[in-house]
């Protein structure tokens, strides 16, 4: 098995390798695993402007909802902007939607904890 997160969180072909399925996944689990299975919390979610961003997003959200967790949507936003809110706004987590400098097909999900 192959691993799933990198230096830069998970990243991949968007549709492909990162799939709607495993951004609900990552959301659900991510969202469990830094809040605990107690369903109290918040997340801050931001992304970059890729056409797969919105598909992703929504999944992620639906994840993060799912564990019973509030998500706050930044919308576009640069990835240091939520690891900065993340911390200065006190929410348990940030979750960006990003690949960088990767090619435009390509798409990422990447978590900051406080």
């Amino acid at each position: 098995m192959r691993r799933l997160f990198g230096t830069d969180g998970v990243r991949g072909i968007a549709n492909l390798d990162l799939t709607p399925e495993l951004a609900f996944r990552l959301g659900f689990v991510g969202t469990r695993k830094i809040v605990g299975g107690q369903g109290r919390g918040r997340i801050i979610l931001g992304r970059d402007p890729r056409p797969s961003g919105d598909l992703l997003e929504a999944a992620i959200i639906s994840g993060v909802c799912s564990a019973g967790v509030d998500i706050y949507k930044a919308g576009i936003i640069p990835t240091p902007a939520i690891a900065f809110l993340t911390r200065r706004e006190g929410f348990d987590a940030g979750i960006v939607i990003s690949a960088s400098h990767n090619p435009l097909e390509d798409n990422g999900i990447k978590f900051f904890s406080r």
